[in-house]
């Protein structure tokens, strides 16, 4: 822990004016900039030029996760107004995926607007169309002190994903300081999102089209896809003037056979699209070492997992075999993990060589990340796109780092 213990948030703030937050999307996703960093130089492109800065030999690996509209605004009797904002499913299953297909009673942990207003035994009651006939769907609170909902519905037939579709308002991050619009539901919304769970867009997708994915794989760049689930502590900020301390919010991460089997396959440079991805393909390497460590079965990284010194390592590919090697004995097509890691300096990059990514808030643990992966030169990256008039933020504009990159 050496090398992460001296870490201090106060040298990781830069000054991020209001006007540079982008408040609203492009109307054209891939019209965005793209600053592309290789070895201490940057260059200036437009995102629609993406598959020209690659190599052949890259793997790509995006985020499916698809956003949920995870506000829920209830009305009382009475006129007030209690908003339940989704985090994490407790019933019938911890598995976002498996909560998200239920037709019937969901719980869930959430963030409760106006709680003091909401009494114990209190059933809120909405109404909505779905699928083209009228939902009464009906809150009530089942634990004050966890936050914990209970959830039901008047059509057995209707999975929660549908429910909270015709229900629920978009959770645009806080600091975009407005109500979200009709066009925002699309739009925070990757065009390849799949697997319902999300709080949080994996922002750095929010640039790609279906030409532009064409057109990486016209050019011979292959891509993967895997699943985090990002949770609505992506946007909590450090308090904490020693990072370290800081409590790093756990995430859902489901990985399948032919994910692993892909990797350990690829010889070349793979990029994580997004800081997701790579959280999940960094916690991937990770759970490996825990099959070889003989730590446990179980795929849940502790946010300090990493920095330990006891713990043997292994190179990708032996870690990458061992949950192969494991997935096999025990039947399984598909892990589904947890991860709280904790990327900042002073970590050693196992999986992804390559990042793309937008530009964070100040001193957040994404800007952690960044200045790990660009070996501390965070400064200048952020410095020149605030001098050529880069959006920062979700609607955003995009770069390329390369930690290193294979010829």
């Amino acid at each position: 822990m050496d090398t992460t213990a001296e870490i201090k948030l106060s040298d990781y703030q830069y000054d991020l004016p209001e006007d540079r937050i982008a408040k609203f999307p492009l109307e054209k996703r891939d019209q965005s900039k793209l600053l592309h960093y290789e070895n201490g130089k940057i260059a200036h492109h437009r995102f629609y030029e993406l598959p020209t800065l690659l190599p052949s030999n890259t793997l790509m690996v995006f985020n499916n996760t698809k956003v949920i509209p995870a506000r829920l605004i209830f009305q009382r009797d009475s006129g007030a107004k209690i908003e339940v904002f989704l985090l994490q499913p407790t019933a019938p299953s911890t598995l976002i995926n498996e909560t998200m297909m239920h037709t019937g009673t969901v719980t869930w942990q959430a963030m409760i607007g106006n709680l003091k207003k909401w009494k114990d035994g209190e059933v809120l009651q909405g109404k909505v169309m779905a699928n083209g006939t009228a939902l009464t769907i009906r809150a009530t609170l089942e634990n004050r002190e966890e936050r914990r909902v209970k959830i039901d519905w008047d059509d057995d037939h209707l999975t929660f994903a549908a429910v909270v579709e015709a229900v629920g308002e978009v959770p645009l991050p806080p600091y975009l300081n407005r109500k979200a619009t009709n066009e925002d539901k699309p739009r925070y919304q990757t065009v390849y999102s799949q697997k319902e769970g999300a709080v949080a867009a994996p922002t750095a997708g929010l640039h790609f089209t279906d030409e532009i994915l064409k057109k990486l794989s016209d050019t011979g760049i292959q891509t993967d896809y895997l699943t985090l689930h990002v949770g609505a502590g992506t946007f909590q900020p450090i308090k904490a003037e020693i990072v370290t301390h800081h409590p790093m919010h756990s995430e859902q991460v489901v990985v399948t056979k032919e994910n692993i089997r892909h990797f350990l396959a690829h010889d070349g440079n793979i990029v994580a699209v997004g800081t997701t991805s790579m959280r999940s393909l960094e916690s991937i390497y990770w759970y490996g070492v825990k099959l070889l460590n003989g730590d446990s079965k179980e795929f849940q990284i502790q946010k300090l997992y990493p920095y330990q010194k006891q713990l043997k390592k292994a190179t990708l590919k032996e870690s990458l075999q061992a949950i192969l090697d494991y997935m096999n004995a025990e039947n399984l097509h598909e892990i589904t993990g947890s991860t709280e890691i904790f990327i900042m300096p002073g970590y050693e990059f196992r999986v992804c060589n390559g990042l793309l990514t937008n530009f964070h808030q100040p001193a957040s643990t994404l800007i952690l990340l960044v200045a790990a992966f660009t070996k501390g030169r965070w400064q200048n990256i952020y410095h020149e796109a605030l001098s050529h008039d880069y959006r920062f933020l979700s609607y955003g504009d995009s770069s390329l780092l390369w930690h290193h990159k294979k010829a």
